[in-house]
């Protein structure tokens, strides 16, 4: 028996993609591949369907593959797709392949700007879709609010609302996010105003009125100005003009009596309109036709009339100056004083028990519909006189004159009298008294001789309206008390200042100085120092060293010297040893240095000498030099250029040296000698002066240069034009070809410039060549000035060489060898 085995091969299937998410609109292909003997192969989709091409999806099948694509995908694309093979026997085999489908974050018709009416419930539109549903978030300055349609409300929105508002999607599941900003623009209805609604005018009179309305709102309105039911254009009688902060004005010129009813003023945007209507009434401006200047006496009544005159009648109200209180026909004041009654074009202001602060300006003002008129009178208050002087009772000695004042204030002027126990002092004086009279005020003069002058005098001031008495009382002075709390401070050899507080009395007389006495203990003359002013310190010279010293001081008025404080005690340093100078220092001239020298504490003795070492800081041994203690500076010299230097200053006394004071100072290196030579005394316009020059002679130099090697410039062109003139001699003709010519002005004999070929050399008297100048020659002579060091040695200085232009055309030159 023979056994015969078939071996069945198995179809093996495969999608190149398992499983697939796809965005809504994208699309994708995937492969299926079979390995076996292949006899047919489909594909299938989510509802069972065998998929046939179309449109949308599209089938490529090869001899072992096919392909699937889906283009545009949509959300009803997801599912399980299948691909099917079946072999020769009908035995099928398959692949499953998963496509799950999403919706990718879309915001679907999202304007921007998005308008909305002030004060309105606004939505704003956010339409956004994803799968899964997105998480929407709206943003403004911090704030959010989302309904469940993602849009943003804003309750009553307002100006403040307005702004940029950003709509931000999510997917969380897959990190997605998109935002889309969105712009809110809140439109307000007009707000109209005007400032004055009602105008009048006088007719006839070419007058003009300007309505003014001022208008608000988002976006700014349109003014437009109507009457009769007639919007108004531009004219000879109107004029409309639009302004600055939402101000439109309409202007009726050379007003005539039909010009007077209603006028309108609408404001209209988007939002809205609004419109507010303006009244002209035309008539006769109020005038004021009497009206005079009052006086009334301090304490009476005083009544004050204004009648005016106008069509209509107008109103007459007051207004005080002086506080600007203003009156209305029926006002009263706080005070009840102030009452103003008024009917028919007249108003009478009374005021009872008039007092000073009455005085003044009062302003009359006729005010109708139609514009107003102001007059104003003035006010006078006559009363009694009124003393103004504080000071009653005054201080003087015998001998010593003494103004009373008396100062009175009155309407009218006062004449005034002194009374001197009852007794008048005539206006001629007497022995001891003198009057000096000036307005509102009487000076008497008294000059004690004994004591009978001091005592009570009277002052009378007297006018049509009163008399008033004021009593003085003249004094007898006394000499201040003593000073006290005498204290010493800053004592040294031969100084010490004495502070101490000011007497408790001054005697009646201002305090004129301090007078501070000083002696040594155990002497009998005190000697006296006077202090500036009143000042309370004061500052004693010219003591003896180590010595005790006693003080006391009084305070001295016009009357005389107080008593003396009580005595102090004090005792002076003893001499010793100078402190150490305070030193700067500053470069001089060249190799020279300056160091001031700052007397300290001198000990209590004169400073004798300074002792100043200094060396380099690469050399051991030191220079000394001494300098008069009198002196407040030493000057170190000869120095070396760019090293530094170590300096000790030691100061000495009688009694001995200071502690030294050290300093340091650095030498730069050696200046540029010949540039400071010529430039250093020169100021600043004789130096740009030089530059110019020197910039005018590297000019001519180039020129010439050019001329000679190129044949070209300024001097070439010059050239050319005057030779082509036949007016030289067959001479200078044949200098011409040699390349040597002279030209001379018209009829003049002093050559102007003179041109040599390049291979005639300039030479001096002697035969030696001349150096052609450059930049660096100077083509003129400079001052001789000394170019020395200071260690006396000479430096070198440039050739200076003088050129010379003679009558026969010739050039000479001479070599200055002598030293600058």
């Amino acid at each position: 028996v023979f056994l015969v085995s078939f071996c069945v091969s198995v179809l093996q299937v495969s999608i190149s993609l398992n499983k697939v998410e796809l965005s809504v609109g994208e699309s994708k292909f995937f492969k299926c591949t079979v390995i076996g003997e292949l006899v047919n192969l489909e594909w299938f989709n989510p509802q069972g369907e065998r998929i046939v091409s179309s449109q949308r999806v599209a089938l490529h099948t090869g001899e072992d593959s096919s392909r699937l694509t889906i283009y545009n995908a949509e959300v009803e694309d997801a599912g399980i797709y299948r691909c099917q093979a079946t072999d020769a026997q009908g035995q099928t085999q398959e692949a499953t392949m998963v496509l799950e489908m999403y919706q990718k974050l879309t915001f679907r018709n999202v304007r921007s700007p998005q308008e909305f009416r002030h004060d309105e419930a606004a939505e704003v539109v956010c339409d956004v879709i994803a799968s899964p549903a997105p998480a929407v978030t709206c943003y403004h300055n911090s704030r959010f609010q989302v309904l469940p349609n993602n849009n943003l409300q804003i309750h009553k929105v307002t100006k403040a609302d307005e702004g940029v508002y950003r709509c931000e999607a999510r997917v969380e599941a897959r990190g997605e996010i998109d935002f889309v900003d969105i712009e809110v623009v809140v439109n307000v209805p007009p707000v109209l105003s005007v400032l004055q609604q009602s105008f009048n005018a006088t007719a006839d009179y070419q007058e003009s009125v300007t309505f003014t309305c001022i208008t608000s709102g988002s976006p700014n309105p349109e003014v437009t100005w109507h009457r009769k039911g007639q919007q108004l254009e531009r004219s000879e009688q109107y004029v409309l003009n639009t302004m600055e902060a939402g101000r439109s004005t309409l202007t009726i010129r050379n007003i005539i009596q039909g010009d007077g009813g209603d006028y309108t003023c609408r404001a209209t945007n988007k939002a809205g309109a609004e419109e507010r209507e303006l009244f002209l009434k035309v008539f006769v401006q109020p005038h004021i036709t009497q009206l005079r200047n009052v006086t009334a006496v301090e304490g009476s009544a005083a009544m004050i009339s204004c009648v005016a005159e106008g069509e209509p009648l107008p109103e007459i109200s007051w207004r005080r100056a002086s506080d600007g209180q203003s009156f209305a026909d029926g006002d009263k004041s706080q005070d009840g004083r102030v009452d103003v009654r008024g009917r028919h074009g007249k108003s009478m202001l009374t005021i009872s028990g008039v007092k000073l602060t009455d005085l003044g300006r009062f302003d009359c003002e006729a005010l109708s519909r139609i514009g107003g008129h102001q007059k104003s009178m003035f006010l006078d208050i006559e009363y009694m006189p009124k003393f103004q002087t504080n000071q009653t009772i005054f201080y003087s000695w015998e001998g010593n004159p003494v103004n009373i004042s008396c100062d009175v204030k009155s309407n009218p002027p006062a004449t005034m009298l002194w009374r001197r126990e009852r007794l008048t002092i005539s206006a001629e004086g007497t022995a001891t008294t003198r009057i000096h009279t000036t307005d509102g005020k009487s000076l008497l003069e008294v000059t004690p001789v004994s004591d009978r002058d001091f005592g009570r005098y009277n002052c009378t001031a007297r006018n049509n309206i009163g008399v008033k008495y004021q009593e003085f009382i003249l004094a007898q002075a006394d000499v201040p008390s003593n000073p006290y709390s005498v204290r010493l401070s800053a004592v040294s050899q031969r100084i010490a200042t004495v502070t101490f507080m000011k007497p408790d009395s001054h005697g009646g007389v201002p305090i004129g100085h301090y007078l501070v006495n000083y002696k040594e203990v155990g002497s009998q003359d005190w000697r006296d120092v006077k202090s500036h002013g009143v000042q309370t310190i004061v500052l004693l010279t010219g003591l003896e060293p180590n010595t005790t010293y006693e003080v006391r001081v009084a305070a001295v008025n016009g009357k005389g010297q107080g008593e003396f404080s009580h005595t102090e005690s004090f005792q002076t340093l003893p001499i010793r040893e100078p402190s150490p100078p305070a030193v700067h220092g500053q470069r001089g001239m060249g190799k020279t240095y300056r160091l001031g020298l700052v007397k300290q504490d001198d000990g209590g003795m004169p400073i004798v000498e300074y002792i100043v070492k200094y060396k380099t800081d690469k050399e051991e041994q030191w220079m000394t030099k001494l300098v008069s203690g009198q002196h407040d500076f030493a000057l170190l010299q000869p120095l070396q250029w760019n090293m530094r230097y170590e300096v000790e200053i030691t100061a000495r006394n009688v009694k001995g040296l200071s502690e030294p004071t050290f300093y340091q100072f650095f030498m730069p290196q050696k200046p540029d000698i010949i540039a400071d030579s010529l430039f250093s005394g020169l100021g600043l316009g004789p130096v740009v002066g030089l530059g110019l020059v020197g910039f005018l002679l590297v000019l001519i130099v180039v020129d010439v240069s050019c001329y000679f090697l190129r044949q070209c410039g300024l001097l070439m062109c010059i050239t050319r034009k005057l030779c082509s003139k036949k007016t030289t001699t067959s001479g200078k003709s044949k200098e011409m070809e040699e390349g040597k010519a002279a030209y001379l002005g018209d009829g003049s004999k002093d050559p102007i410039v003179e041109m040599r070929t390049e291979e005639e050399r300039i030479t001096n008297h002697d035969g030696s060549p001349v150096h052609e100048p450059n930049e660096t020659t100077p083509l003129t002579e400079p001052e001789k000035l000394p170019l020395k060091e200071e260690n006396g040695k000479e430096t070198l200085k440039p050739d200076m060489i003088e050129i010379k232009v003679h009558s026969d055309n010739s050039i000479h030159t001479k070599r200055d060898d002598s030293k600058a």
